[in-house]
């Protein structure tokens, strides 16, 4: 577990930036929200979620969120542990898009593509701490930041907001709001913690048991850009629609799950529905995830190895797991995929809930 003795505002670092000529300084602190034996903390580094501890099913608490002990490791970090990740979360083919006419080059990080908003996107940024309540009622805290036109690539000057909450006994609200200032642009925020319902330091995730609530997927290229297609989970190892253990299917994969489902919805709206449910059966944790976006990307970790983290504890593969609640990937370059423009005027929302409990069986 990260062991903090600062539970508020620990400044670990000082950012100078210049703004209409005039010079700032950011702190950058990690910042708790505590309900009960429910904790979450946070660093204004990347917006990101860096602890979350909770009891299991004989009370005792783990930290279920892969991180890092020091901020410092978050600067450096490559895997987007608990960041939110942005302008446009996953991946964009070919790190270019045309829009209203306009061609717009970015900056690719992936060979010739663009992942999670370029070399420099919203997890690698100071956010500026809005409001901050770390316990009572309403546990909240509210992260800001001004993207500005021409950031990595993307047109016009984008406000972007997440506020956490604790909602209710062991349920975290995130809510991403965005605004386009002056220039149509397109935006997909996603929340990138990676889970492991037994603890961080419990091993890996295989034997956890995933409910996904999705018929179809959008299917990949060998540099994992999707090819517009919308394809039948029916048959694949990608049919988690009744629960299953990860590791039944996994097999059937050359790596592990890294791939957008299209969650099913009878409304054809963007209204809060279910996403995903995990549960490990040895602690009786469950994670219940429900959102209001069109997607949610399923990743193993198939990319961890040897990666130092919390303690000491070094991860490997399958280490922990991402449900990642968005647009559909590459949606810039696919007219049949749901559109992520937002119009000046116009304000971006995506809304997600974990909800956690115990199953004893």
């Amino acid at each position: 577990m990260l062991k903090i003795s600062f539970l508020f505002c620990f400044i670990v670092a000082l950012f100078v930036f210049v703004v209409n000529g005039s010079v700032h300084e950011q702190e950058v602190g990690i910042y708790e929200l505590k309900k009960g034996n429910f904790s979450v903390k946070f660093t204004n580094w990347g917006a990101t979620i860096i602890s979350l501890v909770l009891p299991d099913k004989t009370g005792k608490l783990a930290d279920i969120a892969l991180g890092y002990d020091s901020i410092k490791e978050y600067m450096n970090d490559t895997t987007y542990f608990g960041a939110i990740v942005g302008r446009v979360a996953n991946r964009i083919g070919g790190a270019q898009f045309t829009l209203n006419g306009t061609h717009y080059k970015l900056v690719a990080n992936e060979g010739k593509n663009m992942l999670h908003g370029g070399p420099k996107g919203f997890s690698d940024v100071v956010w500026k701490v809005k409001t901050h309540e770390k316990d009572g009622q309403s546990p909240c805290i509210t992260f800001i930041y001004h993207s500005a036109d021409g950031e990595e690539g993307f047109p016009g000057n984008l406000l972007v907001r997440v506020t956490y909450a604790l909602t209710g006994p062991y349920k975290l609200s995130v809510k991403m709001r965005a605004k386009a200032l002056n220039k149509a642009t397109p935006v997909n925020l996603a929340q990138h913690t990676y889970w492991n319902l037994g603890g961080h330091n419990s091993g890996d995730i295989l034997s956890d048991d995933i409910q996904i609530f999705a018929s179809h997927v959008t299917p990949t290229d060998k540099n994992l850009i999707p090819t517009g297609n919308i394809v039948s989970v029916k048959g694949t190892p990608y049919d988690f629609l009744s629960p299953h253990p990860i590791k039944s299917k996994i097999n059937g994969l050359p790596m592990g799950y890294d791939i957008n489902y299209v969650l099913d919805s009878n409304r054809g709206d963007y209204r809060m529905k279910p996403a995903a449910t995990v549960h490990h059966k040895k602690s009786g944790r469950v994670m219940e995830l429900s959102t209001n976006a069109p997607g949610v990307q399923f990743y193993t970790g198939n990319y961890i190895k040897d990666l130092k983290g919390k303690g000491g504890y070094v991860y490997q593969a399958h280490a922990g797991l991402c449900l990642e609640t968005q647009g559909f990937p590459d949606s810039v370059n696919h007219p049949n995929f749901p559109s992520q423009i937002v119009t000046p005027g116009k304000t971006y929302k995506h809304n997600m809930l974990y909800s956690f409990s115990i199953k004893i069986e």
